[in-house]
This record gives structure tokens, sequence and C-alpha cells, in this order.
């Protein structure tokens, strides 16, 4: 059981007021500049990236952005640690959400899904029966067996159906069960806190944003972070919290399409003990000006990418039409690094002839190695 409660009748609302209106302004306004911009999706593509790495730190781990982006494009120049594995898990969560209608995050099938928590039919361990339809196929029951033929009788198809539904409900119930307590049995104690209830924590920290629904969403994300924090609601993904909170600020509109705001990015740039202070209107103005901060870099970083693009065009002039490196240009946008290996295999040409392309648009060195180089925008 969960000793403590968030409680929402104390909030310092008049504190809050004009960060959150700061904070709202400053996002919807990267989100508009975004949404007109002609390197808008490399922008988001990087931002994923930076914001992956920069979950990462909060949670006190350094992850590069180079090993990411060569992890993520399966082109590792070193075995991937741990560390790195979960910044890879914080990218794909990122994309996921983003990919999908925006309340999808916040419904139960989402949280159900975002925690590794697969609905019953699609599990198919242990061998059982998946349930893949609804209706069972009646025109394979009984068909193919000449034996059984001989003797049955006009009732026999629908006697057979009825069996087959009975067997599908009998194994979708099994299904049902099977995955908790599996998942109670199989977990170690030496890391997982047998007593901590992930499914508790969670439907009260749900009950907290049902009590939200009518503030202003900004500050509707900024008490459902802070509330993730203060219930811990999952032992090992503390990292989901602000990527939920990222979610609310999509659903309400305040960040559109595929834009998912950085937060991590933005709660980078707030010191530590102001983050996890023990006073909640410390934490909340924190968490409110981390949500400026990541819109003040997020628009930072899209002037530079436009510049770096209008750069970049103007070396195109006056090239063949079979010329690669419109493409390149394209690639380079899209990634925060590009290596030899990722820019031979998207223009299909050999490694040496990638390292003299990228000589030619002229990219900066990012990795000061003679081996396993990789290049980005000035």
């Amino acid at each position: 059981m969960i000793s403590m409660s968030y409680d929402l009748a104390t909030l310092p609302i008049n504190a809050l007021l004009r960060p959150i209106s700061d904070a709202g302004i400053a996002l919807a306004r990267l989100d508009e500049r975004i949404a007109r911009s002609p390197v808008g999706a490399g922008w988001i593509e990087r931002m994923h990236f930076a914001d992956a790495c920069a979950s990462l730190w909060i949670d006190g781990e350094l992850v590069h952005l180079e090993d990411l982006v060569l992890h993520d494009a399966t082109k590792d120049v070193r075995t991937p640690t741990h560390e790195l594995t979960i910044a890879r898990d914080v990218l794909k969560t990122r994309r996921r959400i983003a990919a999908q209608p925006t309340g999808w995050a916040l419904s139960p099938e989402g949280l159900r899904s975002l925690r590794g928590q697969a609905p019953p039919a699609s599990h198919g361990a242990d061998s059982t029966v998946a349930i893949d339809a609804v209706a069972p196929d009646v025109g394979t029951v009984g068909g193919g067996e000449g034996e059984e033929d001989d003797d049955a009788g006009p009732l026999a198809e629908e006697f057979a159906a009825i069996d087959a539904v009975l067997a599908r409900s009998d194994a979708a119930i099994e299904q049902a069960r099977a995955p908790r307590l599996a998942g109670a049995r199989e977990r170690d104690p030496l890391v997982y806190d047998l007593d901590w209830d992930e499914d508790e924590r969670l439907e009260e920290w749900r009950g907290i944003v049902r009590q939200t629904q009518d503030l202003p969403a900004v500050l509707q994300a900024i008490v459902a972070l802070d509330a993730w924090n203060f219930l811990s609601v999952l032992q090992h993904a503390s990292w989901l919290g602000r990527l939920l909170a990222a979610a609310i600020l999509r659903q309400a509109g305040i960040t559109s399409g595929a834009h998912l705001a950085a937060i991590n990015l933005g709660l980078k740039t707030i010191p530590v003990d102001r983050r996890r202070h023990r006073d909640r209107e410390i934490r909340l103005l924190a968490i409110a000006q981390g949500l400026i901060g990541a819109a003040e870099i997020g628009m930072k970083e899209h002037d530079r990418l436009a510049l770096a693009r209008q750069m970049m065009d103007r070396k195109l002039e006056g090239r063949r039409i079979s010329s690669k490196l419109p493409e390149l240009v394209e690639l380079v946008m899209a990634k925060p690094l590009v290596s030899a290996g990722m820019v031979a295999n998207t223009l299909d040409v050999t490694p040496q002839a990638a390292r003299r392309i990228v000589l030619e648009l002229g990219l900066r060195e990012m990795t000061g190695r003679g081996r396993f180089r990789a290049w980005g925008v000035l």
C-alpha cells in the first residue's frame, strides 16, 4: 500500500501563474515555427536523440549523442553499455508516442504498452494459443479428415465450431491470468522490491491526472510530472513520467503533430537541488522553468539548422542531376551525426565515396578520431 498521497488542494497557483503562462507561450511559438519550417522534420528527429541523452543525464548517467546515433543505426563502434540501451528505449518510446494519436499514451492501453505489458491476446509464450480472431474459421474445422466425414451428421460442423469457440475462450482466460502471475514469480528480489505495487501507484497517478483535467494544460503537465516523481510510480523507468508529461502537452494542443516537447533537455538546465527539493513549490517552479528552457533551446537549435540548410543549399547550385549531394543533405539534416557507413548505405555508394562526398559538402568532423569518424552540420 502507498503510505503517502499527493495533495492537490494546496497547489501554489499564484506562484505558478506567470511561469506556466510564459512556458505555454514559448512552447506554442516553437511549435508554430516547427510546423512551418523546411527543417522541421529534421529538427524533430534531432530532438528525439538529444532528449533521450538528456533523460539519462537527469537520472545520473552519461550517454554520448554520437554513441546513441550509431547504436540506433546499428553501426556501433563498441559494445553497447547498459546506459546506452536505456537511452535507446527512451528514444524508441519518444518516437512511438509521437507516431500515435494524441491521447494514446495516457490511455489504459497506451500505458500498458509503454510499460511493456502487451495485451493478453498478443502473448504467444508458454506455447499457449494466440487469440487472433473473434469468430472461429468454421471452414477449417473438420475439413480434410476423410475418416471423420463418413460419420458426420448435419450438425457436426456447428458443434465443432462451438467447441472451437469454447477452446478459444478457455485459452483467453488462461492468458489473461498468466502474464501477471508469471511476472510476479519471475521478478528477482535483488533487483525488484516485491512490495512495490506499480499498478496501485500508477492508478493513483492516473487519478491525479483526472483531477487536474480542468487546469491549464501546462500546469496539468507540471503537476503530473511532479506527482509521478513523488509517487515513484515505476521502479526502473522513472524517465517514462517525463515523456507522459510531454504527451499531456501534445494532447492539449500546446505541441502538435509529431512534435513532442523535449522536457528532459529543458530540465537538464535546472540545478538538481531545485528539481528534487523538498518544497513542492520550488519543484513545480523548476519544472516550469525547464519547459521554458526546452522551448528556448529548441528555438536556437531550429535557427541553427535553418542557417546550415541555407549554406548547404548554396553548394548544390549547378550540380548534376545525378549528384548524391542532395540526398546527403537530407540525411545530414535528419540525423545529428552521420558515419561513413550510414552515408554509404543511404546513398548506395562505397565507404570511400561516402567520405569523399562528405568532404565535398564541407561537414564538420565531430569525433576527432581517425577511424569510425562521424560528421554533422556546423
